[in-house]
């Protein structure tokens, strides 16, 4: 007897190995399945600018990243918030700490946005594939000057607009975004996916029309190029997770087990049978590298970590495209103690 409707994936006609380079931009969603990917030392960039939720605002970074000068950033483009100098399309992360008039901080500002920007133009320009997690069709823009928002930073809500973009903007915004990257790679693979995670800030009924245009707006997107596709996390959650023992304690954000759910079936569709096998060696290793060391000065510490330099050199041979060099000079760092 069928106890849930299992959702039908079709099957990758790309996979991803050890060798590949992987991207994930969007929602908190993304970063929560991309951190597994990494846990897994899969060559990875996530967020550079961090976390986005809406079409428009991923349309601005992709333009910025395409950007070729390598300087999209100037002084003009930040502002102080009050604390910190900031930019409307980035997280706090990205915010330098000083007043109004000090000039230092805000070309360092500046200079750390252009920094991320150059590095993921030369990560996405070797990039096999891209995963981009839309959360919401609900935009904000600033009144001022009508460029979109991509972060508040707790600014007084007055300074903006918000409303829900329709389907034809949010596609041309992923249209945009798909022409930047292939600009960047012209044969990189890009796969959008909807975060099952609810806006409910929004009610239950704007939420669903939010999660729609974005449905929509992807399928109007996928039907334009060949090298887009859709990974249903929205789906998997809405008809095979949907008992809220799936879900935390707020009952909006999923629980581990539903995140490493969806993982699975993420693998089961772009990896092979051989690099899932690959990352089952990883994890065991990872393991004993997050295993807490009580007495990092004792023989049997030494001992252990003697061991695990061998064993990660083992797996660099095994699996092509594995770079455990950091965990190599950690527990170097123990034998040399």
């Amino acid at each position: 007897m069928e106890l849930f409707t299992k959702i039908d994936i079709p099957e990758s006609n790309f996979k991803i190995d050890y060798n590949s380079k992987i991207a994930f931009i969007g929602s908190c969603f993304a970063e929560n399945i991309s951190g597994k990917f990494a846990e897994r030392k899969f060559h990875t960039l996530i967020n550079p600018l961090g976390i986005i939720y809406n079409p428009l605002s991923i349309e601005n970074m992709m333009e910025k990243i395409e950007d070729d000068t390598g300087k999209p950033y100037s002084e003009k483009d930040v502002f102080f918030d009050g604390e910190s100098w900031s930019s409307w399309d980035a997280h706090g992360s990205l915010s330098v700490k000083g007043n109004k008039d000090d000039e230092s901080a805000r070309t360092e500002c500046v200079s750390m946005l252009n920094k991320a920007i150059s590095e993921s133009r030369h990560f996405l320009s070797h990039a096999d594939a891209v995963f981009i997690t839309l959360g919401t069709a609900y935009v904000y823009f600033l009144k001022e000057t009508g460029i979109v928002v991509s972060n508040c930073h707790k600014q007084n809500a007055a300074l903006f607009e918000r409303r829900l973009i329709t389907v034809e903007e949010a596609a041309e915004a992923l249209t945009h975004t798909v022409e930047s990257l292939r600009k960047i790679k012209s044969d990189i693979r890009i796969i959008f996916t909807v975060s099952p995670l609810r806006h409910l800030n929004d009610g239950a009924h704007g939420n669903n029309l939010s999660k729609s245009t974005l449905l929509l707006a992807i399928e109007k997107v996928k039907q334009k190029f060949a090298e887009v596709s859709y990974f249903p996390s929205y789906e998997i959650v809405m008809d095979e997770l949907r008992d809220y023992r799936f879900y935390a304690e707020d009952m909006v954000h999923l629980s581990k087990t539903a995140e490493e759910y969806i993982f699975e079936r993420m693998c089961a569709i772009y990896c092979t049978e051989a690099t899932i096998a690959n990352m089952k060696r990883i994890e065991k290793f990872m393991r004993t590298v997050n295993h807490r060391i009580i007495d990092s000065d004792s023989v049997k510490t030494k001992a252990l970590a003697e061991q695990q330099i061998k064993k990660a050199k083992e797996l660099e041979v095994l699996i092509p495209g594995l770079d455990l060099k950091e965990e190599q000079d950690y527990f170097q760092s123990l034998v040399l103690r």
